[in-house]
């Protein structure tokens, strides 16, 4: 309604008009209510006194008794039609509009002028009107571009943040990865540690029973090999390759008929097979599963998962089968 009003003043209409005609039209826009304005005479306008109206024999009063200098205030009075800007040169009817022009363009300079600003010619209103009109569509594209750029901002905020949480779910898998390849050295570490006391408490045996032969013979060399030993010899050239697998194979078929291969160390538990599925299977299934073999057909439980797959007979390769759970 505001803007309404103040479109109506700077066409020239009073402000005290102007609000009445936006009211009365039911703040339906400009025209209305400037056609409202133009349809009633200016003589509705108030501050038309009755007093200045009235007959000097109305009021009472005589021209005799009246002073010449009050006489002569009233002449001037009469003679002040309209307000002028002496810093643009607009014409206003009243004080009001005079506040309105000061407050908008920081003018300052006024004075009371004898000419009377005349009404909008049909032409001018247009103007005026045209004028209104490209400033309304000019706030509408404004507005609609603030709009744009808000929506812009919106959607590159939420880029970004899907980019972060894809990045932060990338640092997580990471960080997971780098735990799991951990785990998997510092057991390789106790793997390889544990064979070298295995290894030094073989030593020792075979001292001690060299040092016991010897002391039974009166020697210090041991007798030669009995001769159980010396055919054992070609059985432990054979072993050794089945007992110095350090990696196995395994195929591991989830429900959706993908199969996932993956190389895993010979000591590594069952666990790091259920943890490797949980990682990266990609069928979709969620939720608790179990491991079996097909062939001999077992399914494994409990402690089995904390097993190494060597123990669990699962080397150099095997093919586990992935169930859900019952």
């Amino acid at each position: 309604m505001a803007d309404f009003v103040e479109s109506l003043v700077e066409m020239g209409f009073p402000r005290d008009k102007a609000s009445k005609a936006v009211e009365v039209t039911g703040n339906r826009g400009v025209e209305p209510a400037m056609e409202w304005i133009l349809q009633n005479p200016e003589s509705d306008q108030p501050g038309t006194s009755k007093a200045a109206s009235e007959t000097p024999s109305e009021t009472g009063v005589s021209n005799e008794s009246k002073s010449g200098d009050s006489t002569e205030e009233k002449a001037d009075a009469a003679d002040v039609r309209s307000y002028k800007c002496e810093d643009c040169g607009k014409l206003f009817k009243d004080v009001e509009a005079v506040e309105f022009h000061a407050a908008k363009t920081n003018h300052s300079n006024f004075s009371e002028s004898t000419e009377e600003k005349k009404p909008l010619t049909p032409e001018e209103k247009a103007e005026q009107m045209r004028l209104l009109e490209e400033r309304l569509k000019q706030k509408r594209k404004e507005r609609e571009e603030r709009e744009k750029r808000e929506d812009l901002e919106r959607e590159k905020s939420r880029v970004a943040m899907g980019k972060e949480l894809a990045e932060a779910k990338r640092r997580l898998a990471e960080q997971e990865m780098k735990e799991i390849a951990e785990a998997r050295r510092r057991e390789k570490i106790d793997d390889k540690m544990a064979r070298e006391r295995v290894k030094a408490q073989i030593e020792q045996d075979k001292l001690a029973r060299k040092a016991k032969f010897g002391q039974q013979d009166g020697t210090v060399e041991p007798p030669p090999p009995p001769k159980p030993v010396a055919v054992a010899e070609p059985a432990t050239a054979v072993s050794p390759p089945k007992k110095d697998y350090k990696e196995t194979k395994l195929q591991l078929r989830l429900p959706n008929g993908k199969t996932l291969v993956q190389t895993f160390g010979v000591s590594e538990p069952l666990a790091a097979v259920r943890l490797y599925i949980e990682l990266n299977r990609d069928d979709g299934g969620q939720g608790t599963f179990n491991l079996m073999t097909s062939f001999p057909r077992k399914v494994y439980q409990g402690d089995e998962y904390d097993m190494p797959l060597e123990a669990l007979g699962l080397v150099p390769t095997a093919v586990l089968m992935v169930t859900k759970s019952a």
